[in-house]
Order: C-alpha cells, then structure tokens, then sequence
C-alpha cells in the first residue's frame, strides 16, 4: 500500500518515518521528496506498506499527529493517472510515423528509394534521404 504523508517538517528524516509507520505494519519503502537545486525536503514523502489492513490502520491513527513538530496529513496514495485518452496517443506530433507497416506501402517503398535523389533534394544539405 502507498501511503502519503504531507506537511512534514524540513527536519523529518525517512528513519522518522520508517519509525512511526512501523509500529503499525511492515514498512517496505520510505521516501522524502526533495528540492533537486538545494536537497531540502519538500515537506511531503510516501510510505509503502506490505499489507493493506496495516496500512489503514497507520492512516487512521497517524494523521493530524504530532510528528517533529507539524501534525502531519496521512492518507492513501493515490495511483499515477495517464491524462491522456486512447484518441489522443494516436495524434499529434509524429504519431503513428513509426507504426506505420511497410507491406501495406506495397511497391511505393521499393520505387521511392530511387527516386529520393531528385525529390527530396535539400539543396546539398545531406545525403540522398533528406
């Protein structure tokens, strides 16, 4: 189960963590987020527990406590969603380029590389594709 916990104070460490969830539970992953330029902690992190059940019950009795000074906020994590329809992956720009058959060109493809030479001619900028 992920769990995330926010408003955690700049001098909470993943060991204070791993700590306080792990009087409820099996804690298998901790992790502080933190400022890539300066490393100071973001104020928010993510627990992972082995089991569900256990997970809850850290939620419950963890959140609005006291932790280094913040009463930190707990609750379930929620999953990573993809804002993006099934429409839209095959839009865009260059969608599809690559997914493109070469069979279903049929004898297009065979005759187009003869004749790149003199069709696509970028004024001496490359070599025969461009």
């Amino acid at each position: 189960m992920n769990i995330y916990v926010g408003n955690l104070s700049p001098e909470t460490t993943e060991d204070d963590l791993r700590q306080a969830f792990g009087a409820f539970g099996q804690v298998i992953s901790v992790k502080i987020l933190r400022d890539r330029a300066t490393g100071e902690s973001n104020g928010l992190g993510f627990v992972g527990m082995a089991v569900s059940e256990e997970g809850q019950a850290a939620i419950t009795a963890l959140n609005g406590t006291d932790l280094k000074g913040r009463a930190i906020k707990v609750e379930e994590g929620r999953r990573k969603i993809d804002h993006r329809s099934d429409q839209d992956s095959h839009e865009g720009f260059g969608s599809g380029r690559g997914d493109r058959d070469r069979r279903d060109r049929g004898d297009r493809d065979r005759h187009d590389r003869f004749d790149r030479g003199d069709r696509f001619d970028r004024g001496g900028r490359g070599g025969g594709r461009y």
